[in-house]
């Protein structure tokens, strides 16, 4: 029914900058929430940045003041703005969307920060 399709991951150097969008087709009415999350091999997939419908955006700790998230509501697409990386921020991407109250990923998109 709905399908969310990452892109704009790649390699980085440090203090470089990338920007991943995230688009969503399908049988969509109306998206609530939609965020980027970030897994590393081994490790919990855990939340880098939320925004809801409204525009209210939220970040964990290690990210703020680095990334923003933003998002075209007529368009269905979240972009995450990543600027001064870090080795540590290397990860595969997720983009989440809920719709209808229903949670829906994409398939990821990979993000190497390395010298």
């Amino acid at each position: 029914q709905v399908q969310l399709v990452e892109s704009g991951g790649g390699l980085v150097q440090p203090g470089g900058s990338l920007r991943l969008s995230c688009v969503a087709s399908g049988s969509i009415f109306s998206i609530n929430a939609m965020g980027w999350y970030r897994q590393v091999s081994g490790k919990q997939r855990e939340l880098v940045a939320g925004i809801i419908s409204g525009g209210s955006a939220d970040y964990a700790d290690s990210v703020k003041g680095r990334f923003t998230i933003s998002r075209d509501n007529a368009k269905n697409t979240v972009f995450l703005q990543m600027n001064s990386l870090k080795p540590e921020d290397t990860a595969v991407y997720y983009c989440n969307a809920r719709i209808r109250g229903t949670p829906y990923w994409g398939q990821g998109t990979q993000v190497i920060v390395s010298s």
